[in-house]
């Protein structure tokens, strides 16, 4: 995928961070000087006290959106405009990221680049999940992880696991994390999953302090949809860290990779597992 002739671009502020307006004018500038109009979302122009967009419209009327911040900012972000199949560049406020990996110093030269054709963007396989509850179902989108997890802290639970509409396992312990190759390293790692390269189409299902040992992560491949069933306890759907749900008892969540996917714009010479080696420090 290429981009087209750009000429609009869309930013989103972390939130709670107005020190970022200076920030903002200078992509604002940067953009200016190249003959492309920069608008920024609404709530991240309250906060910086200048004139904004709603969301929606800017997905609707950008060629592609600026998030400046760090990874949950990217992740908000991607989720909230998947439906509109734009892509997104991450800009990170502070650390190197997972997934905002270029500074903002580095972004005039950057940009330059993507006018001239030299980037990739990559596209990221995102799970999407529902709950029926009677006539009304409730549709989620997650770039980094699907967690069933108990509601209680006294109490471990059930969740009993189907894979292709087969019997697969019965997880019994604090909980599940379904988690995507991009979630890979986040909450997936701390519990003990494993690390996936990104840009496959696989999803993991990763124990959190099963009761038993032999209970193991497990990588699946994209195509096969789950179903999660809890059993006389009520279960809690956390999406990403950043939405929660409630399952009932006897309740199920079906889990799928969704067709379409993520897009991030990235430089040619983006490199995924130097990114990971220096993020987890391997190696020193």
């Amino acid at each position: 995928m290429r981009l087209g002739n750009i000429r609009k671009v869309g930013v989103i502020l972390r939130p709670s961070t107005p020190r970022l307006k200076t920030s903002f004018f200078k992509i604002k500038d940067i953009c200016k000087k190249r003959d492309i109009k920069t608008v920024i979302e609404s709530t991240s122009a309250e906060m910086i006290g200048v004139k904004g967009m709603e969301f929606a419209n800017m997905c609707e009327s950008c060629d592609f959106l600026i998030t400046l911040g760090g990874d949950g900012t990217l992740i908000s972000t991607v989720r909230r405009s998947f439906k509109y199949d734009i892509p997104v560049l991450g800009i990170h406020a502070g650390r190197l990221g997972f997934l905002a990996d270029i500074g903002l110093e580095e972004f005039a030269s950057f940009l330059d680049k993507i006018l001239a054709g030299k980037y990739r963007i990559d596209e990221r396989a995102i799970l999407k999940a529902k709950v029926v509850e009677g006539d009304k179902k409730i549709k989620m989108y997650a770039f980094n992880d699907i967690v069933i997890t108990r509601e209680s802290i006294s109490k471990m639970i059930h969740i009993d696991t189907y894979v292709d509409k087969k019997s697969f396992n019965t997880y019994y312990g604090d909980g599940v994390i379904v988690s995507t190759p991009t979630g890979s390293t986040a909450y997936n790692l701390s519990a003990g999953g494993p690390i996936i390269f990104p840009l496959t189409n696989v999803f993991a299902l990763t124990p959190i302090c099963p009761h038993s040992l032999t209970q193991r992560p497990a990588i699946l491949p994209g195509e096969y949809p789950i179903e999660m069933k809890t059993g006389d306890d009520k279960a809690l759907v956390i999406v990403d860290g950043q939405d929660m749900y409630e399952l009932h008892k006897n309740q199920s969540i079906y889990i799928q990779l969704a067709i379409k996917k993520a897009k991030l714009i990235h430089r040619e010479e983006f490199n995924y597992f130097e990114v990971l080696k220096e993020k987890l420090g391997w190696g020193e």
